[in-house]
């Protein structure tokens, strides 16, 4: 049986998700607290800085989805429920600065 010991994740690797998680979810706290916990564990700036990206991105392309399928729901004259199908061809795409988020 595995436990969470055996599955520890490195302090950098956690503060990393937790702040790229706080960023996604668009969390009042922001996520200062892990990037307090970075700098204190002399995370580099690049790698802090391809997660906040890969976070902003996510949660802005979450933000642009359901706004689009508002969209459609809201312009349909119907007033029956309609079923929106998820679009697109790759499950993500790539940040604005390239970087590859999947």
């Amino acid at each position: 049986m595995t436990t969470t010991a055996d599955v520890a994740l490195a302090p950098e690797v956690l503060a990393l998700a937790s702040l790229a998680a706080f960023i996604a979810a668009n969390h009042p706290k922001k996520g200062l607290c892990q990037l307090k916990i970075l700098r204190n564990l002399n995370v580099s700036q690049a790698h802090i800085d391809l997660v906040v990206d890969i976070a902003r991105h996510l949660r802005d392309e979450t933000g642009q989805i359901i706004d689009s399928e508002f969209d459609a729901v809201y312009a349909s004259a119907e007033d029956k429920p309609v079923n929106i199908a998820v679009t697109g061809g790759t499950c993500c795409t790539p940040t604005a600065k390239g970087n590859v988020c999947c």
